[in-house]
């Protein structure tokens, strides 16, 4: 929620707004006083590393009242208070449509763990919720595995079961139990023999995940120590009870949630903005990749039609009210988690698929290898595991049918348990590599990587093999034509904010001092940028965006205005090819020569930390989906009547949607030389703005990135004639009309 408080502080700032801050929620809004006022630039900085929210929230019964709320009208008043941006859960937003009057402004945003709203495939706070319960579930799992124990978890959600079901998706957990789908009658003897099947074949320990609102199908709860009750007493299992309470809402946020949080900040003091007497309340969603603006009391009421579609017993409707993404994660555990009884451990396919990897280790692949295998084996196909990259069809002992249990826990694996190698096909001699795929009697092929794994397919194509090829793009770099996410990157975000918030406070504690840090890449901006934004950067240099020595040295004076203020200290990211010439000793020189006697400067390569590490909650989930979505169409392909043409498809998420392309039709809008998406063809590139508007950069444009959006120039607005003001802080913005032609240069940066 921090990283939202300061983008709608910093945006609003940016667009010539005075920001106020309301403390302690719809309380503070009542009590007026200091409790709103307005808020400084810096006032917001350091705090998009912190959880929680910094400027409190509260549970307010009088905002219910009728003499409450004109209170708090008064309030907002006398401060000439016009357009309410308000961060918080479906509570929050459900009181403020009783706020809801001609001359009021209103954009939402939701902040929930729970992930419970309708309307938004993600919330914030979700995806670090999940952070704190996989890595639970990995550490409780060294333990278990120990001691051949079951754990039974219970995680919050309400009566949301989100939470519960991505971490067992997560964690291929053996159970879940989630209030929108509750178990058939007998559920308990199906759980024994799915328990009793794993150890059967291997596994030390198993692992049930309870939202705390199940139930089942009459609508009775079901606890985590009543599933203990009967792992107990059937199977005669070790079992203990794990309850995570409210570690889930605690921590440092993840990177994603701090992505989130800036985007929809941004976006909503941009719907602010643009909002006339007769616009609508919104609440700023998220829809795939994109940012989309709902009708705030629609949104509302279909988030409270789920409770009651579950008091009802209607869980169908339940499932549908909870969106497409919700409905996919369950029907992708009941198929992955749960091997289809009526096909015999030793049936052999009807096809053989071949997977490999092909390109450097990326978080995540195995959760998409895991997903490939069981969903060839639930539909009666026979995966074939090639070891080492595609040179393992020229090694003996490195082509392997892999059976259900081959791949039971992989997921929480780092980088691939299968080997890769960024070796392709004409580095062995095409003509041979194809020859051992004919060899091997394979009927597809399934290829998991990143650039090298695209090149790979094509020169396949180029020797005329005859079978259809399906690329699951997995690399850190998120280079790959065609697709506005790789798996892969979110984990090693994850890591790099690590490094750079241990470096925030390393440079905090000297004082004075800037780090320049270099991350990977290749001629991809992607990582540097995104992980600026995170980290709040003070300055962010890629490849797609060139620099020019005037700039270096602008950003430099910067930092030293910067240095006279309340915040001391600099963070640069630098991408490892962003300039040939500009490189980091560059950098360094040219920082501490120019801020001698202001700061001194360190630098930093964080190198292959960056590939490193347990895959995050969302790329074992989309590496999952990725690979479950990949096996799916070659298998459909491979069943229509007719012969299989030798094409390939690239299998990638473009704004609102998950599909797949021929990969002959991305060569126009690739970079070959540079291994990536031309520069304008890239979803994030509007986002460079974004990092530059939080780090007070001032003469710069920023997009909205809902496509449907009204201009200004539609609405027949003014030009704004507010000068630009210093900065502030959140929860209410007041003013409009912006113009970006009127934003001035500044020196001054960021935090």
């Amino acid at each position: 929620m921090n990283a939202a408080v300061r983008a709608v502080v910093r945006m609003g700032i940016h667009c010539g707004s005075d920001v106020y801050v309301i403390q302690e929620g719809y309380q503070g809004l009542i009590e007026g006083g200091d409790k709103i006022h307005r808020t400084k630039w810096f006032d917001v900085s350091g705090i998009i590393e912190l959880g929680g929210t910094v400027i409190g929230s509260a549970r307010c019964m009088g905002f219910k009242e009728r003499e409450g709320r004109r209170t708090a009208c008064l309030n907002l008043i006398k401060r000439s208070i016009t357009h309410l941006c308000v961060i918080g859960g479906d509570g929050s937003l459900t009181v403020e449509q009783k706020a809801l009057y001609k001359k009021l402004h209103i954009v939402g945003i939701v902040g929930s763990i729970d992930n419970d709203f309708c309307g938004t495939d993600m919330t914030i706070g979700a995806d670090s919720a999940l952070h704190r319960i996989v890595d639970c579930v990995d550490s409780i799992a060294s333990t278990a595995h120990s001691h051949q124990r079951t754990f039974v978890l219970e995680v919050m959600g309400r009566n949301c079961g989100y939470l519960a079901l991505c971490a067992a998706l997560s964690c291929c957990a053996d159970w879940v139990l989630i209030p929108e789908s509750p178990p058939e009658e007998g559920w308990e003897d199906q759980m024994c023999e799915r328990l009793n099947r794993a150890r059967e074949y291997g596994s030390r320990l198993n692992t049930i995940i309870v939202a705390e609102g199940a139930i089942d199908r009459n609508g009775n709860p079901i606890s985590a120590d009543y599933v203990k009750k009967i792992c107990t007493e059937r199977l005669n299992q070790d079992t203990r009870v794990t309850v995570l309470g409210h570690i889930q809402r605690g921590g440092r946020p993840s990177a994603f949630d701090r992505i989130l949080g800036t985007r929809m900040g941004c976006e909503a003091v941009l719907a602010l903005l643009d909002s006339t007497d007769e616009t609508e309340a919104a609440v700023i969603a998220l829809k795939g990749n994109q940012m989309v603006r709902i009708p705030m009391m629609e949104a509302v009421a279909e988030t409270q039609e789920v409770g009651k579609a579950i008091a009802a017993k209607n869980f169908d409707r339940a499932i549908e009210l909870r969106g497409r993404t919700f409905r996919r994660n369950l029907n992708m555990w009941k198929e992955l988690g749960t091997r289809d009884p009526n096909i015999p451990l030793d049936t052999v396919g009807k096809k053989r698929i071949g997977i490999v990897n092909i390109g450097a280790p990326a978080g995540g692949m195995n959760a998409a290898i895991r997903a490939v295998v069981r969903t060839c084996i639930n539909r009666n196909q026979t995966p074939v595991v090639i070891k080492d990259g595609i040179g393992g069809l020229l090694t003996p002992n490195n082509v392997h049918e892999y059976k259900w249990w081959d791949v039971r826990n992989f997921t929480a694996h780092g980088g691939t348990s299968v080997g890769t190698s960024r070796k392709v096909p004409s580095n062995f001699g095409t003509e041979k590599i194809i020859d051992a795929i004919k060899g091997y009697k394979l009927d597809g092929l399934l290829i998991i990587g990143g650039y090298e794994a695209c090149t790979a397919a094509r020169e396949l194509l180029g020797g005329k093999i005859c079978i259809p090829l399906v690329v699951v793009p997995a690399t850190i770099s998120n280079n790959v034509p065609g697709t506005e996410f790789s798996i892969g990157p979110d984990t090693s975000l994850n890591a790099i904010i690590d490094a750079l918030d241990k470096v925030k406070t390393s440079a905090a504690g000297t004082r004075r001092r800037v780090f320049i840090v270099e991350t990977m890449g290749g001629f991809c901006g992607y990582l540097a940028t995104i992980a600026g934004i995170a980290a709040g950067a003070d300055s962010v240099y890629i490849n797609e965006i060139p620099q020019d020595i005037s700039e270096i040295s602008q950003n430099v004076r910067s930092l030293i205005e910067k240095m006279k203020g309340p915040i001391k200290r600099g963070i640069v990211i630098r991408n490892e090819h962003s300039s040939k010439h500009y490189n980091t000793e560059f950098l360094h020189n040219l920082y501490a020569a120019e801020g001698k006697g202001v700061f001194d400067v360190r630098t930093i390569t964080l190198g292959h930390i960056q590939q490193g590490g347990a895959p995050s909650p969302f790329d074992r989930s989309y590496g999952t989906k990725c690979g479950h979505v990949a096996a799916t169409k070659i298998i459909e392909i491979l069943e229509k009547p007719d012969k299989p043409e030798g094409k390939a498809y690239l299998v990638g998420m473009n704004r609102r949607h998950m599909g797949f392309t021929e990969l002959s039709d991305l060569k126009s809008i690739s970079d070959s030389p540079k291994r990536r998406q031309k520069s304008e063809e890239q979803w994030w590139i509007n986002l460079v703005s974004m990092q530059r508007i939080m780090a007070h950069y001032h003469n710069l444009e920023y997009h909205t990135e809902v496509s449907d959006a009204p201009r200004r120039s539609e609405m027949g607005k003014p030009p704004m004639t507010i000068p630009i003001r210093p900065p502030s802080a959140l929860d209410i913005i007041g003013s409009y009309n912006f113009d970006p032609r009127l934003l001035g240069d500044s020196d001054e940066d960021s935090d």
